[in-house]
């Protein structure tokens, strides 16, 4: 097998899993592909460790909604939230690449919902290394949103196909 090489390495639990070798020439996807299926395979019962990082997160800013007059909104289980990521995100992303305008939708209400959560430098000071970081992920979510609104603009704004009329030609005798 020339290229690639799979190795066992432990990833996010005790259960073994593999990852490409260092200097394995591989394709992109192929690493994504793997991220990806760990990451889907990590979810188990509880919403896996993705959950468990968006829990004190999402707390803190249901408590910053509240403290600014906001409706705090009801209970939400960490394991649904981040199932309804999952789907939102994979759904959306394969629909856009097939120029669906809903596709761009579900991420547009992706990001809104994850972009404040997830990236809360709000909650940092600005000399914190932190801050930095979190503001500039922030910063692309938002760029990301500002192009998903660009190409639902100019998606929208272009005139569909009508089907031409036939004209019919009267018969001369």
């Amino acid at each position: 097998m020339d290229g690639l090489q799979l190795q066992p390495t432990k990833i996010f639990t005790q259960k073994p899993s593999f990852h490409i070798a260092a200097g394995a020439p591989t394709h992109p996807c192929i690493s994504d592909m793997i991220s990806n299926t760990i990451r889907f395979t990590e979810f188990g019962t509880d919403g896996g460790p993705a959950a468990k990082a968006l829990k004190p997160k999402f707390n803190l800013f249901i408590e910053h909604l509240a403290s600014h007059g906001f409706v705090v909104p009801p209970h939400i289980e960490m394991r649904h939230a981040i199932a309804t990521t999952i789907g939102l995100k994979g759904l959306g992303g394969l629909l856009f690449i097939f120029s669906s305008s809903f596709g761009a939708y579900l991420l547009l209400f992706y990001l809104a919902f994850i972009t404040p959560i997830v990236y809360d430098f709000y909650n940092y000071d600005m000399e914190k290394p932190e801050f930095v970081q979190l503001f500039i992920k922030f910063t692309q979510n938002l760029a990301l949103f500002g192009s998903l609104l660009f190409y639902l603009g100019m998606k929208n704004s272009m005139p569909r196909r009508q089907p031409k009329k036939k004209v019919h030609k009267s018969k001369t005798n």
